[in-house]
């Protein structure tokens, strides 16, 4: 994973843009920040250089007891999602400081987006990977079954790694050099071309470089 700053953001959806040609260009559209430090991490104490950030603000009340104590040092209230990013030097950064959007990203820039994929539950090997199958005729006995599995006499177990059904998406995902087409810092929005990854609603990290 890219060891540099980020902000944490919400994926809204999609809409379409039009530059100044009159092309259109898909967007994905995520509310990204503000971001309050809550902790800073350094070598000396804690082994690496990090700093903690809290995204999208929620009551205290809502917190166990140690965390919400842990929130209050740095003045804020409480946090439904609580990140870690790591810097080079962590100096620069104080607990309580807010992260503002157009601080880290710039218009035109690519950045690196981590988020969690789609969820499909348990699937077969044909909708998993993409298996042709058997044939559709009522005389066929082999539809949708993956097919032979493992060897015989040696060495007698089904390799590692071999395509079958199992859980499907629901996996960290980290999509690279997504472009930053807009960046509206009034609204903590902004516009992605490229893809990213998870449903809507779901939690992003946006890795500046």
């Amino acid at each position: 994973m890219p060891k540099t700053m980020g902000i944490l953001g919400k994926k809204i959806g999609m809409t379409r843009i039009y530059n100044e040609m009159g092309t259109v260009i898909p967007v994905t559209v995520v509310e990204a920040g503000p971001c309050k430090v809550l902790q800073v991490k350094t070598q000396a104490n804690d082994g690496y250089n990090a700093i903690q950030v809290g995204f999208a603000e929620k009551k205290a009340s809502r917190m166990n007891k140690p965390l919400a104590g842990h929130v209050k040092k740095a003045g804020a209230e409480g946090y439904y999602h609580i990140q870690e990013f790591r810097v080079t030097d962590p100096s620069e950064y104080k607990m309580g400081q807010d992260i503002a959007l157009d601080s880290l990203l710039k218009i035109g820039v690519t950045v690196d987006v981590q988020g969690t994929s789609k969820g499909h539950g348990f699937q077969g090997v044909i909708k998993r990977h993409g298996f042709k199958g058997g044939g559709a005729g009522h005389g066929s006995t082999h539809h949708r079954a993956p097919g032979s599995i493992g060897c015989s006499a040696w060495p007698s177990r089904v390799v590692k790694g071999k395509k079958m059904p199992g859980r499907m998406g629901n996996d960290t995902v980290l999509t690279k050099n997504v472009v930053v087409v807009d960046v509206r810092s009034e609204e903590n929005i902004v516009l992605l071309k490229g893809p990213v990854p998870g449903a809507k609603n779901g939690l992003l990290k946006i890795y500046s470089k």
